[in-house]
């Protein structure tokens, strides 16, 4: 099922044997899952892609799972690519498009990460997981592991969204302040396999491209996964030879903020910034900040133009976009992928401020269309 053949550390680049559990490398860099990808490429073809599962696992060979019963699945994965007509007119970018995370489960591109790591630790006979995480992550834990029957502990900030919490306790996961000893952390870039679930992304950008790459993609960063991984399938995709031409350029957008209201931006320090930016470097892209004021401002514009409710995480790298346009770091003929990481109504309590409800006593005064009569 998997070329699979080894672990290798992004710093030291020692290798590890896939089969023994592990989280980072013993000089504490992160660890990349390796493939034969010449064997992949002789035995695995676009035309089988054509059948294959709509969700992420519909490109097996190169993700690590071994057996395909230890695979958990939601359905994450194949979400759509949008061509966002509308918001392209009003900043004269006629190919731009939002790559929309939030129909995935649990609501962000997290679901993808946290199923190939709990898919993962069935197949390595690891029961008690945990994560430190601002939100999404921990509820995707929460769902795979209650779908996986493993026992899961999440540390979530004080100001998490409701949402995440709510959905960490009705899946059963312990909520805590600190992890207890003997669990294995599946916190971001602490183990191998969340950014081979997050990769997918960039298989099926290519893919929903019919095989051609865009010009460049925004991507929110916090601590750097899902851009590491997007970089990381669209090399993968030159060694299998299903794409021709140069790679995007990769555009990280992160907030002005330290404190913003874009959860998932709040990463002070990461593992992965050296990999985030070689990435930048090789790509000719560059990064960005926004602030919270943009941020909810490109939210709502998105909203109302798309249909698209934005994670603010997804809509500072929809705030980037003039900014990039007007400094000439994107051209407005470009082909453009937007990574929209997930759904805004897991952050009702960041919008609801700019539509405050009326009064009980003021609902009479709409002619009955709130409280009928």
């Amino acid at each position: 099922m998997t070329t699979l053949t080894h672990l290798e550390c992004s710093r030291c680049g020692t290798k590890y044997d896939p089969a023994v559990a592990r989280s980072l490398c013993d000089c504490g860099g992160p660890l990349l899952a390796r493939y034969d990808l010449e064997m992949a490429r002789t035995g695995w073809s676009r035309d089988w892609i054509k059948n294959a599962p709509a969700t992420m696992w519909r490109y097996a060979p190169v993700l690590p799972v071994r057996k395909p019963p230890s695979i958990v699945s939601l359905g994450e994965g194949m979400t759509p690519l949008i061509h966002a007509r509308r918001l392209g007119e009003r900043l004269s970018a006629s190919n731009l498009w939002i790559k929309d995370e939030g129909p995935n489960p649990t609501a962000s591109f997290k679901a993808r990460g946290l199923s190939c790591a709990v898919s993962m630790a069935v197949e390595l006979g690891i029961a008690r997981l945990a994560i430190r995480s601002t939100g999404n992550g921990a509820s995707a834990l929460a769902a795979y592991a209650a779908a996986a029957g493993l026992e899961a502990h999440v540390v979530l900030p004080a100001d998490a969204s409701r949402a995440n919490y709510v959905e960490c306790r009705a899946h059963g996961a312990r909520v805590v302040n600190a992890l207890p000893d003997g669990l294995f952390d599946l916190s971001a870039l602490h183990e191998p396999y969340g950014i081979e679930g997050s990769k997918t992304i960039g298989y099926e950008i290519a893919e929903q491209m019919s095989w051609t790459l865009p010009d460049a993609v925004l991507y929110p960063v916090g601590a750097g996964v899902g851009l590491i991984g997007a970089w990381k399938a669209f090399e993968e995709l030159e060694h299998l030879a299903w794409t021709a031409g140069p790679r995007p350029r990769m555009i990280a957008v992160r907030s002005e903020n330290p404190h913003t209201v874009a959860a998932g931006l709040r990463v002070p320090e990461s593992l992965g910034e050296a990999l985030v930016l070689g990435i930048l470097k090789e790509s000719g892209g560059s990064a960005i900040a926004v602030s919270d004021r943009e941020i909810i401002a490109a939210a709502l514009e998105l909203a109302a133009v798309e249909g698209i409710l934005a994670a603010p995480e997804g809509a500072a790298a929809v705030a980037a976009l003039p900014k990039l346009l007007a400094g000439g770091l994107l051209k407005r003929d470009e082909r453009i992928v937007v990574v929209n990481t997930g759904s805004g109504l897991k952050y009702l309590e960041t919008y609801a401020t700019r539509f405050p409800r009326p009064a009980a006593g003021e609902q009479d005064k709409l002619g009955g269309l709130i409280t009928p009569r």
